[in-house]
């Protein structure tokens, strides 16, 4: 039995399958994973300009404006990075090479997590 052979879902008999082509649903998974990025940037993104814009006065105000910006600049790290990892993850996935590595999604927690942190003990010291 060849490895390059794959049941129809109409008629359950084996198809023929080209070298190279990737299965849809490997290539779906990908799509839904780059859309995830894609939407943890745009939360980024809205969370630095509503920090900016819609926040309540913070005792220093540089504070707030550092936290925003890092906020945006760090959603558009994410939707670059996301956007990466999905052509990287599609290139293996049709040449049958390693995945990307998990770094880029560490880096992302860490840097979430520092964020929070920050936006917490700013807003304790301000009183909010």
């Amino acid at each position: 039995m060849s490895t390059n052979r794959r049941s129809s879902p109409a008629d359950g008999e084996p198809t023929q399958v080209p070298p190279g082509s990737v299965d849809a649903r490997f290539t779906l998974a990908a799509e839904r994973t780059v859309l995830a990025w894609i939407r943890t940037a745009l939360g980024l993104l809205a969370g630095g300009v509503g920090l900016i814009y819609v926040s309540p006065e913070i005792a220093h105000p540089a504070i707030k404006y550092t936290l925003g910006i890092f906020m945006v600049l760090l959603g558009s790290a994410v939707a670059v990075t996301g956007g990466l990892r999905w052509r990287k993850t599609t290139r293996s996935m049709a040449g049958h090479g390693p995945m990307p590595a998990s770094t880029a999604v560490f880096l992302l927690i860490g840097a979430i997590v520092v964020l929070a942190c920050a936006l917490v003990i700013t807003l304790a010291l301000s009183g909010v």
